[in-house]
């Protein structure tokens, strides 16, 4: 893997609704931006970004999670491809092999991770997708969460990002009556 930098960001919700909320809601996510090695090019055999998709599911996994004191309850994955490459670039780095390495940084998980993958340019934002790791019918854990850096991807990189919260949404509609 030939990583370019990592971001680690995090979001602490106050006030929703309206209101303040009694306990804040926080979100955190880590992105790292990496060369992509197939990049300008047509590659039939993209295993090799298994591998890297392991990696990064524990690095960026850890650091997401650290920030939230091993409390994560939502998980989530994204990638953005720079210009020069193409979308199965995102997903062989997101499918394969990223789940299980994030699963053991987080403390588990048994639902499935959501995704989101797109092409874009320096600056382009992608919405990770939420949802609770051990069940994911749980509708009020149902979110997302926002990230983008500035100047990444350029066209021949990759910015794959891990997002986890500590909790629910904190009014969901299911529970206000």
């Amino acid at each position: 893997m030939d990583l370019v930098r990592i971001r680690t960001i995090v979001d602490v919700i106050h006030a929703e609704g309206f209101r303040p909320l009694a306990t804040p809601l926080r979100k955190a996510a880590a992105g790292a931006v990496i060369k992509n090695p197939f990049a300008g090019r047509f590659v039939e055999d993209l295993s090799p970004l298994y591998e890297t998709g392991a990696e990064l599911g524990k690095l960026l996994g850890g650091a997401a999670g650290a920030q939230l004191a091993g409390q994560a309850q939502s998980y989530g994955k994204a990638a953005i491809v720079g210009m020069d490459g193409e979308l199965e670039h995102a997903a062989a780095l997101l499918h394969p092999s990223l789940g299980a390495p994030l699963r053991g940084a987080v403390g588990g998980g048994r639902a499935i991770i959501p995704s989101a993958k797109k092409m874009g340019g320096p600056g382009a934002t992608v919405d990770v997708p939420l949802h609770h790791k051990d069940a994911m019918y749980v509708r009020s854990h149902f979110d997302a969460m926002s990230f983008r850096i500035d100047d990444a991807p350029a066209a021949d990189e990759i910015l794959v990002v891990v997002a986890v919260t500590e909790g629910p949404r904190r009014r969901p509609a299911s529970q206000r009556h």
